[in-house]
């Protein structure tokens, strides 16, 4: 599935069984929950913190769509094409980026 795709899915998703969408101050505040809950599994899984039981079971990658889900939303709430802004964005890194990775010594 494209982004474009991606952003259309939701979008009808969220206008008949979602009904609609939060507003964006309140999606922002669960990308935040939503993002929280992907940095407590990688503090466990490859971090140093240990699992507590309830949180064996829980699947990243679900924990990962979510945090995508609630971006997408706020994207389509306020009218941006992340195709575009991704272009731009990875655009914008490969100018600014060209030889600094290349000469950071700490990534040999």
């Amino acid at each position: 599935m494209t982004i474009e795709e991606a952003q259309s899915l939701i979008d009808n998703w969220i206008n008949t069984t979602g009904i609609r969408y939060f507003n964006e101050l309140t999606n922002t505040a669960i990308l935040m929950e939503e993002v929280g809950e992907v940095a407590r599994i990688m503090a466990r899984r490859y971090g140093e913190q240990s699992f507590k039981e309830s949180d064996k079971a829980v699947d990243l990658a679900d924990e990962m769509a979510d945090v995508l889900f609630v971006l997408i939303c706020l994207a389509n709430q306020t009218g941006i094409d992340l195709t575009e802004a991704l272009k731009k964005n990875l655009e914008k890194k490969s100018i600014r980026d060209t030889d600094r990775h290349r000469n950071n010594e700490k990534l040999r």
